[in-house]
Parts: structure tokens; sequence; C-alpha cells
């Protein structure tokens, strides 16, 4: 018998007793082998740490970004609170928004001073024992937001106002979101949930609903290029997260053009958070006049806009409270 034919047996009695480990090359053939076929697609566990899609050239230039995730008591940051805490910090070109390096990490959970109701365990797997008596490590936390120039979250309309409760520091930095501000419609990825994002822009997986593995999936998904134009996540995002725009409330329109208001794009809002009650509206800063001009001629008789409420909105007030 030849050495070859030995360790063709020995290989194949392991294969059968199902004791042997593959080893790295072996993986990558019968990946490749599958997806050849275009019958099968490999998902890949996230493993940040050993991800090839960080360029690693420095410029002199980076800033650090943070993407944060937070597991809560409910849906109202008034009221519920933040139980578990995911930071993952990473080194970035503003200009060409390459992704250079980690740089800096959080996990931690804390003791929300009430029962955890079921349903948010079944959700998260927290549990009352896993957050009794925990706190967050402050001093750790503010180390990272005071170095940040960016915070990053996926639905950051949810995350920035737990976070900002809980750490006002928060409240001075600008905010990016995955879901709202990148144009996934047009790229047609039918569902914005970060385990779908993560396998049409890479193949990835994820252990979701868990607030570091969640923050660290969302790096994984700033790594990753849209699937149709090909566009650098973050630097779809950077340019998106980096404009103002203009929030316009139509306040005391006639009732009678109500049609014509929701027709354009306005929503009613009953003014229990803003604490102003009319139709409104997001558009461009660069379109305000246009708008303006549209509700002078079309709905306020007389052309007298004098009630209407116009806010300025960018990346500092986006997301939170204060956009109204």
């Amino acid at each position: 018998m030849t050495k070859q034919n030995r360790v063709q047996m020995k290989n194949a009695k392991g294969a059968k007793s199902g004791n042997r480990e593959m080893n790295p090359l072996e993986v990558e053939i019968a990946v490749s082998s599958l997806e050849s076929t275009g019958e099968f697609r490999v998902l890949r566990r996230l493993c940040l740490e050993k991800d090839s899609r960080f360029s690693h050239k420095k410029t002199g230039e980076e800033c650090l970004a943070l993407c944060i995730d937070t597991e809560t008591t409910g849906l109202d940051h008034s009221r519920d609170k933040i139980i578990e805490l995911g930071i993952v910090g990473f080194e970035y070109d503003p200009a060409s928004g390459e992704i250079t390096s980690l740089n800096g990490s959080y996990s931690g959970f804390e003791d929300p001073g009430f029962p955890l109701a079921a349903e948010i365990t079944e959700i998260t797997g927290i549990t009352d024992d896993m957050v009794a008596g925990k706190s967050f490590d402050d001093r750790r936390v503010l180390a990272l937001a005071e170095r940040a120039s960016l915070v990053i979250a996926h639905n950051a309309h949810f995350d920035r106002k737990f976070v900002e409760d809980r750490y006002p520091v928060f409240s001075r930095l600008p905010w990016a979101c995955t879901v709202s501000q990148v144009d996934w419609q047009s790229e047609r990825v039918s569902s914005r949930t970060l385990e779908f994002l993560l396998y049409r822009c890479g193949g990835f997986f994820i252990n979701a609903h868990r607030a570091l593995d969640d923050a660290e999936g969302l790096l994984g998904l700033l790594l990753a290029r849209l699937p149709l134009s090909g566009v650098p996540v973050m630097k779809a995002l950077l340019e998106k997260s980096g404009e103002v725009s203009s929030k316009i409330c139509a306040a005391g329109a006639p009732y009678d053009k109500k049609d014509l208001l929701r027709q354009r794009g306005y929503r009613w809002n009953d003014g229990s958070r803003s604490g102003v009650r009319g139709w409104w509206i997001n558009v461009p800063a660069d379109s305000e006049a246009e708008e303006l001009a549209y509700l002078s001629m079309e709905i306020y008789p007389g052309g007298n806009t004098g009630s209407v409420v116009v806010s300025r909105i960018d990346a500092f007030s986006r997301f939170s409270v204060r956009e109204g």
C-alpha cells in the first residue's frame, strides 16, 4: 500500500466517523464547489478580527466612529431602560469612506430596577439574573464617546433617544442610520433587517438580537459594498448623513387642503412630541424655498404662510427628540 493510499484511507475513516476537522483549504474547496453549481450560497460567520476588508491604509486624516446597539426593556425611551449596550469603534477616512481598522469596543449589562417582561427575554435571551446588580462602565463608554466624530446605528430613530437619555454626551455627536440613510430600494434589497442586509452584501451571518453582536454586524455591513452599484456602504452612508434637510410644518392649513398635502407627501402630526400640530414634510434644504412657494400658491389663502414652521435638521439633531 502506498503512502498516498494510506493517507486517503485515514482521511476517509476520519470523515466517516465525523471526528476529522477540515483544514481551511478543504473548507474553501468545499465552499467553491457548492457555489459553482449555482444552486447554493454559503454564509460565513462574521469575524471582524479576521476580516480582510479593512484597508489598513493610514492617511493621517482618520476619524473614529462608533457602531452602537442597545437592548431595552421596551420601545418608549421616556419610560423604558437600556439593559444591554454594545459599542464597536473603528477608524475611517472621511474623504474616501475607507474603513482602516478596529479601535476599541464595549459590552455590558445594566439592571433596570424592575423585572424584565417575558417578551423581552424571549426576543433578546436576556434574563433577570443576567442584569441583576449590573451597571454599565461609564468610564469606558464616555472614553469612547469623547474620541468619536460619528455614531452609527441600525435604526438610529430608536437607539439615539435611549443612548442620549443614559449618556447626554452623545447628544453632542452627529449620528447616522443604516436603515434610513442608505438607498436600499434602488439596490433592490427587499428587507432592511441587519441579518438580511449582511447576507445580501457579503454573505455573512451573526448571532442577532444581542447588543455587541449587532454592533459588530453593523460594522460588517459598513465594510461591504452595495449589491447593484458596488458603492461602499460606508461611503454611501457618509454622503447621505452629511446632508441638511428642512422640516416644514404647514400649521393651520385649511382642512379642505388635507388631500393635496397628503398627495404631496405631508404627514399629520398631532403635536404631542413636537409641540406643533399640523402637516409635516422633510425636504432637502435647497428645496425649502420651492416648498414654501408651493404652500403659498396652493394651500394658504392669499399666500399667507406666516403660520408655517421650518426647522433645519442635520446629523447633530436628526433621530433625536430635538428633531420634533
